[in-house]
């Protein structure tokens, strides 16, 4: 498995059908397809991708699940669940190569009310399919998140750099319940650097990235967030801007190696 999964990854991408049904109050998807995030990964030397649900289309993962069966045991799935799934269904999208549940607490149209009351409607299915929960949350919502994991088993995985903007200070209150997180095993995406009060090329954050890098170790994992759902579809920014960020602040070598290992939250 591990060989076969070898070759880059970008843990964090979206893909969208401008027909699919959506919901209303947030941004209006247009056609994103697999092919074409595939194709674009490809000339950065990533073959692997970790699709995650949008909040647009709240718990109907049938184009997701989709994608990831175009090419099966190729790529992985982030879903967003309701409380009452069944076993039957879980088990059949971990077949197709589903591996975690999102949690947003930041869209409009996400999952910010009663969280705490989510995660335990859906911890005892994660436990049982060995599936992680991935948090889209602001800095000020981690002691929620801290708090749904401290006792329950579940792996931890934290979206968009757990929500450190660039104006997260030095003695913020957050840094004590993210080193909480991480000593008990969370995982950190390094993505979604324009959420985050930053513009391109992002060094606003490097200084974040590396403290939080020093708290994470291998638990990290880089995301480009294509297709960047903040912008017009035709003023995005550029797949390679997404990573560099990632080179100034780890250092050519170890950013490589992030990028190249094969994650085991999505084994």
């Amino acid at each position: 498995m591990t060989e076969a999964l070898a070759g880059g990854w970008d843990c964090h991408v979206h893909v969208f059908e401008a027909s699919a049904p959506s919901r209303m109050g947030h941004y209006a998807p247009v056609d994103r397809p697999l092919t074409e995030v595939e194709a674009v990964a490809r000339q950065h030397g990533v073959n692997h991708l970790v699709l995650v649900q949008p909040s647009v289309y709240g718990t109907d993962n049938s184009l997701l699940l989709r994608a990831l069966a175009v090419e099966p045991g190729r790529h992985r799935g982030v879903v967003v669940l309701d409380g009452d799934v069944s076993e039957d269904d879980l088990r059949a999208m971990h077949v197709r190569g589903v591996r975690g549940a999102r949690l947003n607490l930041v869209s409009p149209v996400g999952e910010s009310a009663n969280p705490a009351q989510r995660f335990a409607s859906l911890a005892p299915h994660l436990r049982r399919q060995g599936w992680h929960m991935q948090w889209y949350a602001r800095a000020e919502d981690l002691a929620t998140v801290a708090a749904c994991h401290r006792h329950s088993d579940v792996t931890c995985v934290l979206d968009h750099l757990a929500g450190f903007d660039s104006g997260i200070g030095a003695d913020h209150s957050a840094w004590k319940i993210i080193s909480e997180l991480a000593r008990h095993g969370a995982w950190l995406k390094l993505s979604g650097w324009y959420r985050l009060n930053a513009e391109c090329p992002y060094t606003k954050l490097v200084p974040q990235i590396r403290r939080l890098a020093d708290l994470f170790g291998d638990r990290m994992v880089w995301g480009s967030d294509w297709p960047h759902t903040m912008f017009a579809p035709d003023a995005t920014p550029s797949y390679g801007s997404t990573w560099q960020p990632v080179v100034e602040a780890l250092g050519e070598s170890k950013a490589s190696a992030l990028r190249q290992r094969v994650p085991n939250i999505y084994a």
